[in-house]
């Protein structure tokens, strides 16, 4: 018995379906300037770096940096947060990390804002205001120690 299996060819890619050269050679282009000018913007931003402080551990920010009802982006012990003072002296922290596609919200007042999908996330609890995304942003321990927004 002999069996008869067609002959496969490639298909091509219906017309409107795939990218042209152009348009490939654009997006490469805006995705290395898009990089480098949200490296230069996190650099700029008055986000603080760890440094050691005396008993409360890692500073993350210092807390007259930190807007009362506001927020500002920092490098927290596990990666990007977003440092928040909903009250003078109260302090909270969210991961910076966007729930629906993994990129770095940026601090808008009372809000979070997404740049790559448009979500809004409420800074003060890392709620869900606007979607795409669904799920709020993780909260990262965090307190004041002195003039300090350290780690806890």
């Amino acid at each position: 018995m002999v069996a008869i299996v067609p002959v496969m060819e490639p298909q091509a890619t219906p017309p409107g379906h795939a990218p042209d050269r152009r348009r490939v050679v654009t997006l490469s282009a805006l995705t290395v300037l898009g990089g480098t000018t949200l490296a230069a913007c996190g650099a700029a931003s008055g986000a603080t770096t760890s440094t050691t402080a005396g008993s409360g551990g890692s500073a993350l920010a210092k807390l007259a940096q930190v807007p009362v009802g506001g927020a500002v982006a920092a490098q927290g012990p596990s990666g990007p947060i977003v440092v928040a003072q909903p009250t003078a002296g109260q302090v909270v922290a969210h991961s910076a990390v966007c729930t629906h596609a993994g990129c770095m919200v940026a601090p808008a007042g009372a809000q979070l804002a997404c740049p790559c999908h448009g979500s809004i996330f409420d800074a003060f609890t890392g709620a869900v205001v606007r979607g795409p995304a669904t799920a709020p942003l993780a909260a990262v321990p965090v307190k004041v120690s002195g003039q300090d927004v350290v780690a806890g």
